[in-house]
């Protein structure tokens, strides 16, 4: 009997099956708010967000909105993803670090636009599912981490761009130091803990930290050290 030829993880890569679904995302949720950078549409348009989310949610995946993927943890609407991303401004090279995994998607975007992304989890079960995702996707540049990403991840710092996927506060003292001085952007939202301004962060020619306020949003909390306490999640 003739051997199957060997698995090809990336032939899952912009399933055609859905891809109506992701042009559709593009026409009628990104790019009507400002999505134009062409390598986050692409990467918006190739990574199946349906792999990203539980099955009994999947007709929703390319829905205008955050859906539920349990521990009170959401996958974040397609427009914050890209906007994030966009705001970024990754270019290809370098290292991103992501905090809040949740469902891997947002790191699986990333990984289209970075050489190497660290994201880090603070609850097993969602980091041992965005890893299986990623395996199956083929993604084999990044790299998912069990710890308090309020601390960030000193070891591989400092980082061309830092993505916060959950709402602080106030910014983390530890991911300011941890960007690139010159390079490094971090965009994080911060604020009240129902309420917050998504912010968009770098330094200056002269070291200075500079804050872009963009608009609204509401994210789940960051629950660390330098975070909200899990009590009051």
């Amino acid at each position: 009997m003739q051997e199957p030829p060997p698995f090809n993880a990336t032939r899952l890569i912009d399933p055609p099956a859905t891809r109506p679904l992701r042009q559709d995302m593009i026409q009628q949720q990104l790019r009507p708010r400002g999505i134009d950078d062409p390598n986050v549409l692409a990467a918006m348009a190739t990574i199946p967000r349906e792999q990203f989310i539980p099955s009994i949610h999947r007709e929703d995946a390319y829905g205008d909105g955050p859906l539920p993927i349990g521990d009170g943890q959401t996958i974040s609407q397609p427009f914050m993803v890209a906007i994030m991303a966009q705001l970024l401004c990754p270019d290809g090279h370098g290292t991103v670090l992501e905090i809040g995994t949740g469902s891997g998607y947002g790191a699986a975007i990333l990984s289209r636009l970075a050489t190497r992304v660290i994201t880090l989890e603070r609850i097993p079960r969602l980091l041992d599912q965005a890893r299986a995702r990623w395996r199956e996707l083929g993604l084999d540049n990044i790299e998912g981490i069990l710890t308090d990403g309020t601390l960030g991840y000193p070891p591989q710092a400092p980082y061309e761009g830092i993505c916060v996927t959950a709402a602080a506060p106030s910014t983390p003292t530890a991911l300011i130091q941890q960007l690139h001085p010159l390079r490094g952007r971090l965009v994080i939202p911060t604020g009240p803990r129902f309420m917050q301004t998504l912010h968009c962060i770098h330094r200056d020619a002269q070291g200075n930290t500079v804050t872009q306020s963009h608009f609204s949003c509401v994210f789940v909390p960051l629950i660390g050290q330098q975070g909200w306490e899990e009590k009051d999640a």
